[in-house]
């Protein structure tokens, strides 16, 4: 089989922070700089990025902002490649990254490969981050098929992409677009591969606000996605099942969060305890029950064990990104 030629789709908008970082880490791969081009899509930036595209892309598309799925499909339709790669605009491949992803497709079979975040951060919430995606790569790794691509490190034979229509354009922001259309590629019986040495370094969530705030629009979307793929609801090869556990569990946490006041100045499941040494919220039991449920939610869901360190996994430190 030939070696397939490559186009790197980078979605922008109002990324001239990271863009830089993202280019320089395409033009330092191992697969030779005749087998790939790299396209940035500016999805109607307002800062430098239109500028830093150009100086460091191959070819640089503008478009008036839509989101950036339909700047990923504006990037397959003009690409050359055989290849369509996708990578975001605050992400930096490691320089090994084509030539891993890439491999995948010698299986005649395959038809889309996703890789693995990686960080090198040191704060506490950008290593829960990391944790939370290491726990979801390790069950994906054991499953010879997968039904989910997330586009930061994504691959798909650009005859079978554009058959299927691209990314939904009806998702305006980056949330699920990737997830649906992995759903419509697994449904149609496609073969999707998970190559975790193909790696790219991104910048985490640096506090706990960041982090809620991008859950909460996750779970926003996948609401919509979930009606038009009911199929997915109790099985992915992404999501493990502890999660799904959470997602019955979280209502019912900010339910009894919104509720304890009023328990505490009703005085309901007030016992009384001859122990007298009893702090006041063991005596009241339904104070007791939200951090009992968070403990199981975070056990059922981080109770595995700890993953080993960068360095020890093969993460390559040339993209070092300090919080």
């Amino acid at each position: 089989m030939n070696d397939p030629f490559l186009s790197v789709i980078i979605p922008a908008r109002d990324a001239a922070e990271t863009l830089g970082d993202c280019l320089r880490g395409l033009r330092c791969q191992t697969l030779g700089s005749d087998r790939y081009e790299a396209i940035v899509v500016d999805d109607g930036s307002s800062d430098d990025t239109f500028r830093i595209g150009e100086a460091g892309a191959d070819r640089l598309i503008h478009q008036p902002a839509s989101g950036p799925a339909a700047a990923r499909n504006a990037g397959a339709r003009a690409a050359r490649g055989e290849l369509l790669v996708f990578t975001d605009s605050d992400c930096t491949p490691a320089p090994d990254f084509l030539e891993r992803l890439s491999a995948a497709f010698q299986n005649p079979e395959i038809v889309a490969a996703k890789g693995a975040y990686r960080t090198e951060q040191r704060g506490l919430v950008p290593r829960f981050v990391q944790q939370e995606y290491q726990h979801k790569y390790d069950r994906t790794a054991r499953k010879p098929r997968i039904d989910f691509i997330d586009t930061c490190a994504a691959a798909y034979r650009r005859s079978v992409f554009l058959e299927n229509g691209g990314f939904d354009v009806s998702y305006p922001t980056a949330s699920v677009e990737d997830q649906e259309f992995s759903f419509r590629l697994a449904g149609k019986g496609y073969h999707m591969a998970f190559i975790p040495a193909a790696i790219v370094f991104h910048c985490h969530d640096r506090s706990m606000a960041e982090y809620i705030r991008r859950k909460f629009g996750i779970g926003y979307w996948k609401a919509f996605l979930l009606r038009r793929h009911p199929d997915r609801l109790l099985a992915d090869s992404h999501t493990p099942p502890a999660q799904r556990l959470q997602l019955v569990l979280t209502p019912l946490a900010l339910l009894l969060m919104a509720l304890g006041p009023l328990c505490a100045w009703a005085g309901w499941g007030h016992i009384s305890f001859r122990h007298e040494g009893l702090p006041d919220c063991a005596r009241r039991p339904g104070a007791c029950l939200l951090p009992c449920v968070v403990w199981c939610c975070l056990s059922a869901r981080f109770g595995g064990a700890p993953t080993a360190s960068l360095r020890e996994r093969g993460g390559s430190p040339h993209a070092v990104r300090r919080d």
